[in-house]
């Protein structure tokens, strides 16, 4: 961590405490909207500081979260988690969230490979008639 800075880009931040793969995918996401800083939108070059509260919006999901400590090094998933904090029930949604698709995906549904000679009669037998 960057015990040195009181402030970082909102892009750098983003990338260190991996919600984003690069940089550019989190200055993307800033410029798009999906991220808010105090509530506000916010340019990547906008500086962060602890405190600070984001709203982040990633493929459906939101986190809210208060910024605890800044690092512009992007290390570790156990370091990243300890650059912020997340509302209980930010948290909590997102469980449910993802409780919510797992319940709506059919293991039973996900074809895997090629029919077997049996699968491919039974479909003839059923397309036929």
């Amino acid at each position: 961590m960057n015990h040195e800075r009181q402030r970082i880009r909102l892009d750098k931040w983003l990338w260190a405490a991996r919600f984003f793969k690069t940089r550019s995918l989190a200055a993307q996401a800033v410029e798009g909207g999906k991220v808010k800083l105090n509530g506000e939108r916010a340019k990547p070059g906008k500086e962060v500081k602890p405190g600070d509260r984001l709203l982040i919006h990633i493929g459906g999901y939101e986190w809210d979260i208060s910024v605890v400590a800044l690092s512009d090094r992007r290390g570790p998933a156990e370091v990243a988690r300890g650059l912020y904090l997340e509302d209980a029930a930010s948290h909590a949604r997102r469980q449910q969230q993802v409780a919510e698709r797992k319940a709506r995906l059919d293991p039973g549904q996900a074809i895997k490979g090629r029919p077997t000679k049996r699968d491919r009669r039974l479909i003839h037998r059923f397309t036929e008639n």
